[in-house]
């Protein structure tokens, strides 16, 4: 059984994770488009592949599951994981699974305006969102909503281009830059992360680690510590299971007054998620299970409470990077 990991850029740990999991089963092989992505030296082999918005990416990416023998590919990144499940009949016929939710929900996800639909007419708690300025300035002066708000494009990753703006002036220019952002209300509450895993066989969730966040660095959760709460297991259950997620996903809640917002869904290992793989939660399990036929059974919040997360840097040293 071989796994490719695309755009592995900076997650070391999660090629580690899959190694470990494939021991004596397979390989991992890595993509990525620079030679100076950390995590490509941790897999099997790797190979160096055109931007994805080349237009013989993907027929590159199939050549390598042909040659590989791939078993099941998936991404680190949220734009390519709509270019695989658009294309997951083209991976079926030569033997390759997508592992990820499937193309419209992919899409939903990385329009961060549309989940912000989505959410509130299925009745979910959520950050309020206005693509145009007259509908905001309205609400500005009704005080429905107060500053600071957030400017992010609708189609954003990674927590890039997002501004917090205080001020009437500095919302006028923001909004004046670019027609591709939103804004959206700032939530005052207690930020919560949850990596979750939807089993690829029967559609049921079957595990969730969910974590509070202490400190956050370019967007990704750099310190937190693990908690538990039932009734936000059933809320995340619930809410995964009626918006038809499959696989790994990533919630980014809050808590605020004893109520949960959903902010927003990346249909991928998150930045944090080795904070549940150390603790218990081994996903990586569950997919290799998953890519062998067989279906996880639910076992939901089985780690301990009290677990903090630190990340720290390491290095990677590399000699003659061309001869690779």
């Amino acid at each position: 059984m071989n796994l490719l990991i695309l755009s592995a850029g900076t997650r070391n740990k999660v090629v580690r994770y899959f190694k470990d999991g494939l021991r004596n089963l397979g390989n991992v092989i890595a993509t990525d488009m620079s030679r100076l992505a950390p995590a490509i030296y941790e897999a099997d082999r790797f190979y160096i592949v055109p931007p994805m918005t080349d237009q013989d990416y993907l027929e590159s990416i199939l050549r390598i599951c042909e040659q590989e023998s791939i078993d099941g590919v998936l991404s680190l990144i949220d734009p390519e994981l709509s270019l695989l499940a658009k294309n997951s009949q083209a991976f079926d016929s030569i033997g390759t699974q997508v592992l990820g939710s499937p193309y419209s929900i992919c899409e939903r996800s990385l329009d961060k305006y549309q989940m912000f639909k989505w959410l509130k007419s299925h009745g979910y708690n959520c950050a309020e969102t206005w693509k145009d300025g007259d509908s905001l300035y309205e609400a500005l002066e009704s005080q429905a909503v107060h500053f600071p708000v957030f400017v992010k494009p609708v189609r954003g990753s990674a927590s890039i281009n997002i501004t917090r703006v205080d001020t009437r002036e500095a919302l006028d220019y923001a909004l004046q830059q670019d027609e591709g952002i939103m804004v959206q209300e700032f939530l005052d509450g207690q930020e919560i992360g949850a990596d979750v895993y939807i089993d690829a066989i029967t559609g049921e969730v079957v595990s969730i680690f969910t974590k509070k966040k202490l400190k956050m660095r370019a967007g990704e959760t750099d310190k937190a510590v693990s908690f538990k709460d039932p009734a936000l297991f059933d809320f995340i259950r619930n809410f995964v299971t009626e918006a038809g997620y499959v696989g790994q996903i990533d919630i980014d809640i809050f808590s605020i007054d004893g109520d949960y917002f959903i902010s927003e869904v990346n249909p991928r290992f998150g930045g944090g998620y080795p904070h549940a793989h150390e603790a218990g939660c081994n996903h990586i399990e569950l997919i290799i299970n998953n890519l062998r036929g067989i279906a996880n059974k639910p076992n939901i919040g089985n780690y301990d409470e009290g677990i903090y997360m630190m990340k720290f840097n390491e290095i990677r040293l590399a000699r003659d990077l061309a001869q690779h």
